[in-house]
């Protein structure tokens, strides 16, 4: 079974100060992530979700401890992907329940209910929309695209969830 951490990086916990004791951890974080998932009707939306189940372990001894909050997944597959300058990918669902993180550039992801969201190195996306139906303009799932004039490096993991509906912020 494969369990996805929080990676490295996102995720930032200060040191005590002060006269905080030294055996007393920071309080757990809360990180954030971009939810386009989709309703009964198949129409899809972006959801500002929050990550809130940390645990403060280490992930290899002797490493020290920091905030993982794991994703219960059976499979996946991490995906490195550059989108060349101007890329736009149109109308589309999410080829399966997928984690998006951008590492370069900027990106956006427009839903079918209008909402756009811009999103750039740090900012995370669940895409979920595999249920979306095209509405009568012929829109399905959603449009995404680069924002500028230079290529956008993104990490994707795409999971063997299946797909849900009417259930934004479905990992927290």
């Amino acid at each position: 079974m494969i369990r996805f951490a929080v990676f490295a990086g996102l995720v930032s916990c200060v040191g005590t100060s002060g006269g905080a004791r030294a055996d007393t951890p920071p309080p757990r974080p809360t990180m954030w992530y971009w939810h386009n998932w989709t309703d009964h009707a198949g129409i899809s939306h972006m959801t500002k979700c929050p990550v809130r189940d940390f645990d403060l372990k280490t992930m290899s001894k002797p490493a020290g401890p920091q905030w993982q909050d794991r994703l219960k997944n059976d499979h996946g597959q991490v995906v490195f992907t550059v989108q060349p300058a101007h890329w736009n990918g149109a109308w589309h669902p999410d080829p399966k329940v997928q984690w998006i993180i951008p590492l370069r550039g900027t990106w956006y992801v427009t839903a079918m209910d209008g909402h756009k969201v811009v999103m750039g190195p740090g900012d995370v996306s669940l895409g979920e929309d595999q249920l979306s139906r095209k509405d009568q303009q012929g829109h399905i799932g959603h449009d995404a695209g680069n924002v500028g004039d230079g290529p956008v490096e993104l990490i994707v993991v795409q999971t063997d969830e299946t797909p849900t509906t009417d259930r934004p912020c479905r990992f927290r």
